[in-house]
């Protein structure tokens, strides 16, 4: 079982920044793979971003060069970084862990205005 707690949400306007925190239940080195997901109104959840066990980084094109995800493994928390934010980011944000079985947070809401 893996506890994940999201922050960091909010409203910003395009061109700003924000960064999202998924606090986990359990040292962030025995899950597989961390990541971040986002699902807009009308929309399936899409994937955003993730990493793996072993640090490696995988972006969705749409994001490629504005978001980063980091960990740290002393807070068992991965973090979202997002740069120039556009409308289009607007979204709830839902940190996964994927542990052999799949785990989800509550999800926070971003807003980007125009």
């Amino acid at each position: 079982q893996v506890q994940l707690v999201e922050s960091g949400g909010g409203l910003v306007q395009a061109g700003g920044s924000l960064r999202l925190s998924c606090a986990t239940s359990r040292s962030i080195f025995s899950i597989d793979t961390m990541g971040w997901y986002r699902r807009s109104p009308g929309k399936q959840r899409e994937l955003v971003a993730t990493i793996t066990s072993g640090g490696s980084p995988n972006y969705a094109d749409s994001v490629k060069g504005r978001f980063t995800i980091s960990r740290d493994g002393a807070k068992n928390t991965v973090y979202l970084q997002m740069n120039s934010l556009k409308p289009e980011d607007t979204a709830v944000y839902f940190c996964n862990a994927n542990a052999g079985l799949r785990f989800w947070g509550q999800g926070t809401q971003v807003t980007v205005s125009s």
